[in-house]
Parts: structure tokens; C-alpha cells; sequence
């Protein structure tokens, strides 16, 4: 479209640029809720412990395989404005509860497909998005009536393998979860949010998932900055500086004045007992492990190493952040500053090889408020898949903690859902009893997917779990059981998190009945109106 024309009195009049495209009424709605069910359909084949992965590749040729919906929508690099909407859906949950992506965006996939053959039907946009809104309430209440309490550390190791369920294979989940249940314990604080940014996820490839480890401290992906140092300190005290160690530079404009062989020397010797003085500091404040975040002078290093202190320099922000949580040692601006208050204690910290590449092992920290997974797996695509894994089962836990409730899976806490919202749309009066019966049938759509991606009939699936309340479905045997008695088990924050995200996006995404998208201005557009 060529602009935008009105006409006012008969004279057309251009409201909107050159080039831009505005679509309305019943094209709009349709058109974004086609989009946004695109989402939903590529990432529901992914759904449940017998979902399949994806292979995305990016324009550098580097690939992804994954399963994580989240890790999906954010590579494929959407551009349609209502299917970005679905996207911040994904983001929101994992940025919330850290799993459930691919949960929350097929519900509002599925939502939104209802809605179009509602709104087919002649049903106004706002009548289902209230309809809607009613559902999502009587959703949230069922949930909870359906929830049970956490109240062991096995519930919580259950928890952990449900999260896990499809992205690592038939790999040994229970060692992994039990990982991530004692990851989650150690930087819990009594009485306050749990904080998952203070696990640190290290992955190398090679040896076997097997092999991964909790290590109560943290480990750092640099080398011993001397030959000299020592490559192995127990009962180590830490100090850690954040400027840089060594003599500042002088500024582009000053200017040191040297005319003879022996001010030169006078120099030289000076900013050596300089650099012989900061490592002494170091040693006055009773450190025998540095790490630095800047660099360090060569000449500092002999003398540090000659006074046999361990020294790291170039390390990471987050690092240095996550070290002094560790060891409780306090960041010092200038080593100048550094005393013995400021000094951190861990067990043990050595220099070890993995993968051709050396790290530092800081280890056996007093109560550690900050620790490291160490991943390991036979290639780097693997490895990659199982970092995801283990950050939606430790967030998973987190969530499971903090509200201390959890509902069962495999489909069971869905089919509860639609059977209270079914009921409820009943007594409902008025055209709004369709929008949550539609709702009831959206939220369906999970169990369905689960049997579908089992190689399962999903209508007998269906019809068996509508029969037996309260169950959900094996998908090995394709029958119906007790969730919670076989140990499948998710956070209730999870299901709360995915329904309100899906119902809210599902709401927005209808009441838009215009899409105008400006075109950029041309060169020529720009310069409008200005003198050369």
C-alpha cells in the first residue's frame, strides 16, 4: 500500500509515510494469530521426556541441538511481531522459573488457534478475552487445589529428574538431579530468595556425563600466571585486587625528563621496588593466593612467585564476584588497601588440566555462598544440551522450594485444569462460556502432545485420562497412572508461571485489530526540508 489515504470532504489526504502496510479488522487478528501458532507448532514436537531435538544453524555456520524451548525461539530469530510476542513469552517463564518454556508457548498457541475459530464464528475478540481471563482464574485456583507439599529431599530429587526428562536422553538422570539438589541447598540462605546466579555452570567436553561434579568453590578457566608460582596451595588464603598489578601508565601528555645513563637507572629501580613492595603487601596482608582482575606486571609476577604466592590475573567480573562469595574474602580496590580482614579461605586451590585447557580449582571453601557444576560429556553439542538441562532442573528445585508445593506431571495436573474450568464454564452465562470451554480444550493440548510425541493414539490418550481422574499418562506403556506415586513430579510455580503467560499473551495478541508497520525513511526522506 502506497500510504495511507482518508478522505476529508471529499480530499484524499496521505496520513501515513510511503511504503508502509496496515492491515485491520478480521485480517490483522487472523494473520497474528497464525504467526503466533506457527511458534506453537514448531516447538511442540519437542514436548515431553520422548520429544524430539532441533538443529538450528546460524548464519556463521555454527550449530545448536536442543530441545529447550527457550534456546529455540530465541536462535530462530523471529521477526513478525506477534510471534515475538510468543517469544518473550518463553523468555519470561525461563527467566522466572526457568522451566516450562515450551509448556506456556504451546498453551497460547493453542489458545489463540481456538480464539481464531471463535472469532470465525462470529464472537467478538473482547468476549473471548474475557472469557479468557475467567478460565485463567479458575485455572490458577485448581492448580493449587491439586498441589501436594514438598516435604523431603527426595520430592526434591524427583522434581529435578522431571525437568531433566527428554533433554539428556535415557542418560543417568539420578546422579544429576541429586547435582542439582545439593547445588540449590548449598546457596540457599535461610529466610530469602535463592539466588541460582551463584552457580557457576563449567562444561567441558570429554570424559562422561557421568563425571560431572559439584565442586564447593569455584573453578576459573585460566592458567598460573608464572612458572615459578607454586601449582598447588592447601589451607590457602585469598586475596583478591581488582585494579591492575603494576605501574600505571602515564598520561598521553606527561612527560618524565631523563638526561643521564644514571637517572635512567634511578628509574628503573624505582618502579622496581615499587612492584617488590606490592607483592610484598601481599604477603604483610598473610595471602599466599592472588587473583586479580586486570593484569599483572611481569616484574611482579618473579617477585610474587619468588615469595611463593599462587598468582591468577585477567580474571572475569562474575568471577571475582562469585570467589568472594566463596571464600568470603572482600575484593580490595588497591592492593595498597589490602589487610588481613580482607583475606578469604578455601581447603585447597591447584591447577588442573581439562580438555587441553588449564583451570584454576578453588576448593573446600567454609560455607560456601557461590559453587561450581562442573559438566562433562563426550562432545561439545552434548555438553552444551546438558548445561540447559542442569540450569532448568537447579531452577526447577529453586522454584519447587520457595513455594514448597508441587503437582503431578505427565499431562495430570493439565487434565485437572480443563476438567475445573470445564465445570466451571458451565455456570457460566452468556457467549464467554465458549472462550472457556476453548480454554479447557487449549490447555488439553499439552497431554495430547505428550501421547503424539510418545508415538501414542492422543484421542485414546485423551479419552483414558478424562475417564480416571486425577492420573496422567505413562508414556512407555500408554496407560494411565499416578503421577505423584511414580515420582513425576513438577514445581507448582512452574504451571502457575506457564498459565498466567500463555492466557495474558493469548488476551494481548486478540485485542489487536490494526497492524501498521512504517516503512524506514529512504535517504532522500531524511534530508526533507534541510538546506545543503
Amino acid at each position: 500500500m502506497a500510504g495511507q489515504i482518508a478522505n476529508l470532504g471529499g480530499h484524499p489526504i496521505l496520513i501515513l509515510s510511503e511504503g508502509s502496510v496496515r492491515s485491520t479488522g478480521r485480517d490483522a487478528q487472523m494473520n497474528n494469530i497464525s504467526a503466533a501458532a506457527a511458534i506453537g507448532d514448531t516447538v511442540k514436537t519437542t514436548l515431553g521426556p520422548k520429544g524430539m531435538d532441533k538443529m538450528l544453524v546460524d548464519s556463521m555456520g555454527d550449530v545448536t541441538i536442543t530441545n529447550d524451548g527457550a534456546t529455540i525461539l530465541e536462535e530462530m530469530q523471529i521477526e513478525h511481531p506477534a510471534a515475538k510476542m510468543m517469544v518473550e513469552i518463553a523468555k519470561t517463564q525461563d527467566e522466572e522459573v526457568g522451566d516450562g518454556t515450551t509448556t506456556a508457548v504451546v498453551i497460547a498457541s493453542e489458545l489463540l488457534k481456538k480464539a481464531g475459530e471463535l472469532i470465525e464464528q462470529k464472537i467478538h475478540p473482547t468476549t473471548i478475552a474475557k472469557g479468557y481471563r475467567l478460565a485463567k482464574e479458575k485455572a490458577l485456583e485448581s492448580l493449587d487445589s491439586v498441589s501436594v507439599k514438598i516435604e523431603s529431599a527426595d520430592s526434591l530429587i524427583k522434581i529435578a529428574k522431571t525437568s531433566m526428562a527428554g533433554k539428556l536422553s535415557e542418560q543417568p538422570t539420578e546422579s544429576l538431579a541429586k547435582v542439582a539438589v545439593d547445588a540449590v541447598n548449598k546457596v540457599m540462605k535461610p529466610g530469602s530468595m535463592i539466588d541460582t546466579k551463584n552457580i557457576k555452570f563449567m562444561k567441558k567436553s570429554g570424559g562422561s556425563i557421568t563425571d560431572t561434579e559439584l565442586i564447593e568453590g569455584i573453578v576459573i578457566s585460566k592458567e598460573i600466571a608464572h612458572s615459578g608460582m607454586p601449582r598447588r596451595v592447601e589451607k590457602a588464603r585469598i586475596a583478591l585486587v581488582s585494579s591492575e598489578f603494576g605501574i600505571k601508565d602515564l598520561e598521553s601528555d606527561a612527560e618524565v625528563k631523563i638526561d643521564t645513563p644514571e637517572k635512567f637507572q634511578a628509574f628503573i629501580d624505582a618502579e622496581d621496588g615499587m612492584l617488590r613492595d606490592m607483592a610484598a603487601k601481599v604477603k604483610e596482608a598473610g595471602a599466599n593466593v592472588l587473583f586479580c582482575r586486570r593484569s599483572i606486571d611481569d616484574t611482579a609476577l618473579f617477585y610474587l612467585a619468588k615469595a611463593k604466592i599462587m598468582a591468577v590475573g585477567s580474571v572475569e567480573n562474575s568471577d571475582m564476584d562469585l570467589l568472594a562469595k566463596a571464600t568470603g574474602a572482600k575484593i580490595v580496590g588497591n592492593v595498597n588497601s589490602l589487610s588481613n580482614d580482607d583475606i578469604g579461605f578455601a581447603g585447597i586451590v591447584y591447577e588442573k588440566k581439562l580438555a587441553g585447557e588449564e583451570a584454576v580449582f578453588v576448593e573446600k571453601c567454609k560455607e560456601p555462598k557461590a559453587i561450581t557444576i562442573l559438566l562433562r560429556g563426550g562432545t561439545e553439542h552434548f555438553v552444551d544440551e546438558a548445561e540447559r538441562a542442569m540450569n532448568d532442573a537447579v531452577k526447577s528445585v529453586a522454584s519447587a522450594i520457595e513455594l514448597g508445593k508441587a503437582v503431578p506431571g505427565g499431562g495430570a495436573a493439565e487434565m485437572a485444569v480443563a476438567k475445573a474450568v470445564r465445570k466451571f464454564a458451565e455456570s457460566m452465562g452468556g457467549r464467554e462460556q465458549l472462550a472457556a470451554t476453548a480454554f479447557a480444550e487449549a490447555v488439553e493440548s499439552i497431554p495430547r502432545n505428550l501421547a503424539e510425541n510418545s508415538g501414542l493414539d492422543p484421542i485414546d490418550s485423551l479419552v483414558r485420562l478424562r475417564s480416571e481422574n486425577g492420573k496422567g499418562l505413562d508414556i512407555n506403556s500408554g496407560k494411565s497412572q499416578d503421577m505423584i506415586m511414580a515420582g513425576v513430579i513438577e514445581p507448582l510455580k512452574v504451571k502457575v508461571q506457564a498459565i498466567k503467560s500463555a492466557s495474558e499473551a493469548a488476551e494481548m495478541i486478540l485485542r489487536i485489530d490494526d497492524v501498521i508497520s512504517a516503512s524506514a525513511r529512504s535517504s532522500k526522506g531524511s534530508d526533507y526540508g534541510r538546506e545543503d
